[in-house]
């Protein structure tokens, strides 16, 4: 079974349905404000999993399944999905790997994105 691609063209077709004609200005500043937050959506990962502070992980792992799925981030999407469900499912005892996963599909996703719209 392949992987599926970093970023679903078609989404971000879907994107560009909503808006027509305004040459990727809502597409960008959707990635844009995607690029902007999941950083720090991450960032409360990290924190409430040194505070032991499950509801804020759960909840920042699912804001950026969120953030990811609008934006077609698919693989990234998968990952948060994946640390949420299992973050309250079983808390945060060894979530290290799929953190570790997160920041590398953000990374990829952010790659993507800026070379598929031009943001940056």
């Amino acid at each position: 079974m392949s992987l599926p691609p970093v970023i679903d063209p078609q989404a971000l077709d879907n994107l560009r349905a909503l808006n027509p004609g305004d040459n990727d200005e809502f597409l960008r500043e959707l990635a844009a404000i995607f690029l902007e937050d999941t950083p720090k959506r991450i960032t409360e990962l990290d924190a409430s999993l040194a505070a032991g502070d499950s509801g804020i992980f759960t909840r920042a792992a699912h804001s950026i399944k969120g953030s990811a799925a609008n934006l077609g981030a698919m693989r990234l999407r998968a990952a948060a999905d994946k640390l949420e469900h299992y973050s309250r499912k079983e808390g945060l005892t060894a979530v290290d790997e799929m953190v570790a996963a997160i920041k590398a599909e953000f990374t990829q996703a952010a790659a993507e994105l800026k070379r598929l719209i031009g943001n940056g």
